[in-house]
């Protein structure tokens, strides 16, 4: 999986394991050994790839508490942190729940959006909290159809309005989903311009590694041309892709 990661051009993935109590009870200290332990073999091997530590957490009523405590990490020890909430159903207060991450210093970035069931007939919830300061990530397989036409249509539709801040791989293994960002890059790059390509690749992910203020893309206005052309100041490269993974 990792051998397939750098041949696409990512140099740098975050392990983003599920956290979901009485599911998936991944902790901080758990899954720091285990990446330590992964990196430690993919150096054996010789396989060029840094990993960084994370979790994709579902939503739970104690999650401001988790995160304060460090039993629930966040994307490389920054203020950011996936944040997944359920696939089929609106889950509640889930508004209230994102404002409290706010305020307590801590910025969700929502994933795959897109592929949530209930996205497209509660929009004004995911515009709400993105307005908000949650920023967004995509996964590059929505973009090209991967997940079907539904997806697809939502992820080009927030692509469309300008509301995207990250492309994700979200890879699961070595066969079915894996690492890779590059198709969905070019495409992004066709369609959208390759600033806007890079941003949310590189430049974004970038950020957020540094834990540096990231600018929720929505907050600009217009689509994602006006993204795209809006001027930045020079950010650091950490390599050619950044791509966010997922180990269920």
């Amino acid at each position: 999986m990792a051998r397939i990661a750098v041949r696409d051009g990512v140099r740098i993935m975050a392990c983003t394991p599920h956290i979901m109590p009485g599911l998936y009870n991944n902790e901080a200290s758990g899954i720091r050994k285990r990446i330590d332990d992964f990196q430690k073999a993919l150096a054996e091997e010789g396989i060029g790839l840094k990993l960084v530590m994370g979790a994709d957490v579902h939503v739970a009523p104690d999650l401001v508490e988790k995160l304060k405590a460090g039993v629930v990490p966040t994307l490389h020890g920054s203020r950011y942190f996936l944040l997944e909430p359920p696939h089929e159903v609106v889950p509640p207060n889930f508004e209230k729940l994102v404002h409290r991450l706010l305020e307590a210093g801590y910025v969700p970035v929502l994933t795959h959006p897109e592929r949530l069931s209930w996205a497209a007939s509660h929009y004004a919830i995911i515009d709400r909290v993105n307005r908000a300061g949650c920023l967004m990530q995509i996964t590059a397989s929505s973009v090209l159809g991967g997940f079907g036409p539904r997806a697809q249509t939502l992820a080009l539709r927030m692509l469309d309005e300008g509301r995207v801040d990250i492309l994700a791989s979200d890879a699961h293994g070595d066969h079915g989903r894996v690492p890779g960002l590059s198709k969905a890059r070019q495409f992004l790059s066709e369609r959208y311009g390759s600033q806007l390509a890079d941003t949310l690749v590189i430049r974004k992910p970038a950020q957020i590694l540094k834990n540096e203020v990231v600018e929720v893309a929505v907050r600009d206005g217009g689509g994602a041309a006006s993204v795209a052309g809006k001027p930045r100041t020079k950010s650091v490269r950490l390599g050619r892709f950044v791509g966010w993974i997922k180990n269920a």
